[in-house]
């Protein structure tokens, strides 16, 4: 008996798990293209400074990098206060899905105001 109540209290969790790790996968996915075809147009084109290619690939990167990295501290932090594995990734996941909202408004902001 104990064993079902854990289980249909674990999928609540796992389905918040997937759904924040599929809809922050959706929102990184732009990033990760405009990373990509900025990247190749800074190192394909004339007209540009090193400063410049190396600034806007880091920007880039740091958009796309940056969601993982704070997922992986909150996971790690909720691992080291005892939770369970599922328990401590149902914040990693909502801070994955929450910090790519940012990312993907950032590139919004950037790719509209960058002239």
């Amino acid at each position: 008996m104990r064993r079902e109540r854990a289980r249909a209290g674990r999928l609540p969790e796992g389905l918040t798990v997937a759904v924040a790790s599929v809809l922050s996968f959706a929102l990184l996915a732009g990033p990760a293209v405009v990373f990509g075809t900025a990247a190749w147009h800074l190192v394909t084109d004339a007209g540009t400074t090193a400063f410049s290619r190396f600034s806007a690939s880091a920007v880039f990167l740091a958009l796309v990098v940056l969601p993982f990295l704070l997922a992986r501290v909150v996971f790690r932090s909720g691992r080291r206060k005892g939770r369970e594995r599922l328990t401590a990734a149902v914040p990693a996941a909502l801070t994955l899905l929450g910090s790519s909202v940012v990312s993907f408004a950032a590139l919004c902001l950037i790719v509209v105001y960058a002239d």
